[in-house]
């Protein structure tokens, strides 16, 4: 005997939706566990680890599916001495320069031109932009987002840090100059707890039909 259709679909729209209801609890919840992390553990963590978060950001849209990104996975320790004294050079510069508001922010939070977790962590993720591609730098951005979640999924912290000096960075991994740095992935344990910086409520963030018009109505 044949189930009536409407039966049929009232199964499968409950099925979806509960199945939604797990999923997005679970993405939600690793979006909410992930924070920047700073110092790192020197304790390999395996590069299946590292290349499962870039296997998500290759599933990342992309503009025309171009897909413009590339990676370098830097594990070798020399390599990531000298990306580090090339990127500390540029945050000496631009830190001589900083002043204002933005200058205020890094020194109450204790941020310096020395960045240890460049040598520290096991692995450097550099992530790279093919310019002259259709919305390159946020197709790879978006990827980047993805990247960070898997990470969060397999136990590993990260952090973005883009230089201010990125073609320099990006010169001593030997990249053509078509392809751009956008930002150097820290990833290993962390090597302390860390509370994460706050985030704006969704009432705050989003609103309904118009700029200003708040989700409640109002």
């Amino acid at each position: 005997m044949k189930k009536p259709a409407n039966l049929v679909a009232s199964f499968m729209s409950v099925f979806a939706f509960i199945s939604w209801k797990a999923m997005s609890s679970f993405v939600l919840e690793l979006a909410r566990k992930r924070r920047s992390v700073r110092r790192y553990l020197p304790r390999d963590v395996g590069i299946e680890r590292v290349l499962y978060g870039i296997r998500a950001a290759l599933e990342a849209p992309s503009g025309a599916n171009q897909q413009p990104w590339r990676f370098i996975v830097v594990k070798d320790a020399d390599v990531k001495a000298r990306l580090r004294q090339v990127c500390e050079e540029g945050e000496r510069r631009f830190y001589e320069k900083v002043r204002g508001e933005l200058g205020e922010w890094l020194a109450k939070r204790g941020f310096t031109w020395e960045k240890p977790f460049l040598t520290e962590a096991p692995y450097l993720v550099a992530v790279f932009a093919e310019l002259g591609k259709p919305y390159a730098v946020q197709s790879v951005w978006l990827a980047v987002g993805y990247m960070l979640l898997a990470l969060e999924e397999a136990g590993l912290a990260s952090l973005t840090y883009t230089p201010p000096n990125p073609g320099e960075a990006g010169a001593v991994l030997g990249a053509p100059r078509r392809f751009a740095l956008q930002t150097i992935i820290p990833v290993g344990l962390p090597r302390e707890e860390k509370a994460k910086e706050p985030r704006m409520s969704l009432e705050d963030a989003v609103f309904l039909d118009a700029w200003g018009r708040r989700l409640d109505g109002d």
